[in-house]
């Protein structure tokens, strides 16, 4: 059972697209053609209908008004930049890079054929955009705020956990450019401060770290748990969410997804509606727009979801006060 308050993801910079009568007809009277950049086929097919279906409300019907061409790297970064030199052979109209390490390899592909990315934690940090309001070049899109989320995360845990003292933090080392990397750890390090709580950093670089990540934590007997922005935690969030419950650790997420997985909380965008909104900017690119001129927005309002069948498994009771802010809560 769920009960839901209405939740409008505002977004700092642009404004939403009418969806056109019928369907969409570029200026050329050519079928265009869309690069896909993605990690996995699998874990992110939510978020690729999600944009899928921002497709058809303006008009775009794959395979009928509109090509689109899937290219997968599978978890692994390194075939990045094969894949998007793939893609730009093709002559693409667009190139849709979601995370930020597509992003980086499409940029060094081409500097002539538009790039839209959909959750990139600091497009500035990250070297994609030389500002959010003419982000300049040929890359454009949605951030999703990334570095700025990890302390209120924290924040929220804390709340829902009062008696906690010590907090681990799994992150994927390489999931991010190492700057962007850096200001996450030193954000959770800041808020840990503010909050008196001390923290534990542990490291998963891949699937097969994840049990024994979760051992380093019981040993130095972390109390709960704040999992970092990251693809492939992302694409083994059942897993995790798994070894939380196993562990006894209640844990926050930066996605609503894990939630629905099973996960205690999350507090963050919604990432569905990030992808969404990349098709308004790929509409805005096929009928003639610039990424240059097309400004980066960012989200303004975050949601927060809470698994209280989950609490209810941890012996867990959460607070009135945290219970009344959230716009998800799973019973």
């Amino acid at each position: 059972m769920m009960k839901r308050r209405t939740f409008l993801c505002g977004l700092a910079i642009g404004t939403v697209a009418a969806p056109l009568a019928g369907e969409a007809q570029p200026p050329t009277g050519k079928v265009p053609r869309i690069g896909w950049l993605g990690a996995n086929p699998a874990p992110g097919r939510h978020m690729r209908e999600a944009f899928l279906q921002g497709l058809r409300d303006l008009g775009y019907v794959d395979g009928r008004n509109v090509v689109i061409e899937y290219r997968f790297a599978e978890g692994k970064l390194e075939r990045y930049p094969a894949l998007a030199a793939e893609l730009v052979a093709l002559k693409v109209d667009v190139i849709v890079a979601p995370i930020t390490p597509a992003a980086l390899a499409a940029k060094q592909a081409t500097r002539t054929i538009p790039i839209v990315f959909a959750a990139v934690g600091d497009p500035i940090r990250d070297g994609l955009v030389t500002s959010l309001a003419r982000p300049g070049g040929n890359v454009t899109g949605v951030s999703s705020l990334t570095p700025e989320l990890v302390g209120k995360c924290l924040e929220q845990l804390k709340q829902s956990v009062p008696g906690v003292s010590r907090v681990a933090v799994l992150w994927q080392p390489g999931a991010a450019p190492e700057r962007t990397e850096k200001d996450m750890l030193k954000e959770a390090e800041v808020a840990a401060r503010a909050l008196g709580v001390r923290l534990q950093f542990v490291e998963a670089r891949g699937p097969a770290d994840l049990d024994r990540a979760f051992s380093d934590m019981t040993r130095v007997r972390a109390g709960a748990l704040t999992v970092l922005p990251g693809n492939m935690f992302f694409g083994e969030r059942r897993h995790l969410v798994a070894l939380a419950a196993k562990n006894r650790l209640p844990a926050v997420y930066t996605l609503r997804e894990y939630v629905d997985a099973g996960g205690l909380m999350a507090y963050g965008a919604n990432g569905a509606d990030l992808f969404r909104r990349v098709a308004t900017y790929v509409d805005k690119i096929l009928k003639g727009a610039k990424p240059a001129d097309l400004p980066v927005e960012q989200p303004t309002k975050f949601e927060l979801a809470i698994n209280l069948k989950a609490a209810k498994a941890l012996g867990l009771t959460i607070p009135q006060s945290v219970l009344g802010r959230a716009d998800q809560v799973i019973e």
